[in-house]
């Protein structure tokens, strides 16, 4: 990943970024040598990055153990667009732009099909997402039989990382003018207020 000084981001804020996404592409090297890439719902606790793929990907048959991976997590992103600067007025020496913010993961890949393994996997994920509804739903609301079938339809995947790149293209190295104009007109236009609210957070 291309991370200029001014758009990185702290190991805690990659976290954080994760852990409010949720999910990530895994990206493994096929028997071909080419790319092959699922997007998954993940967790990411110490250096250990896990998560569960349908059985019936092929994807994972070609992970030998201790291949590498990289996880891709796409957080918020937009469209800028130049007439939003204050500075197009000034001088107009302006291009449109791409705001977003990102982290890459890279390591060792390990495929797990142990059910103990698995029922956990699924059981802290479930918890995640649960965890702020009013009556939250728990693995254990469904027939035991019924789970251990679900649970043989997948395999768990761990991610042990290695390297963590972080980035948060913000307009970071635009005027505070600039910025102002940017996020007003992400506001104005609707659908992006993510974007904008990462903005405003990272010029505090």
């Amino acid at each position: 990943m291309y991370v200029p000084v001014f758009n990185a981001i702290t190991d805690d804020d990659a976290r954080a970024l994760v852990g409010e996404v949720g999910s990530a592409e895994l990206v493994t090297v096929g028997p071909d040598g080419f790319p092959l890439a699922t997007l998954l719902p993940v967790l990411w606790h110490d250096d250990r990055l896990v998560a569960h793929m349908a059985r019936g990907n092929p994807q994972w048959r070609s992970i030998e153990p201790g291949a590498p991976g990289l996880a891709i997590v796409a957080g918020p992103q937009a469209y800028v667009s130049p007439s939003w600067y204050a500075s197009k007025a000034e001088h107009g020496r302006v291009v449109p732009t791409w705001n977003y913010s990102a982290v890459h993961l890279t390591g060792r890949v390990t495929v797990h099909d142990d059910p103990a393994w698995l029922r956990d996997l699924l059981t802290r994920l479930t918890d995640a997402h649960e965890a702020h509804r009013a009556q939250p739903w728990a693995v254990t609301d469904a027939p035991e039989v019924f789970v251990a079938k679900q649970l043989r339809a997948i395999v768990g995947i761990e991610l042990v990382v290695e390297r963590v790149e972080g980035k948060a293209k913000l307009s970071q190295n635009r005027s505070d003018a600039d910025q102002a104009g940017v996020v007003a007109g992400l506001r104005a236009q609707g659908g992006h207020d993510a974007v904008a609210d990462a903005m405003v957070a990272a010029r505090r």
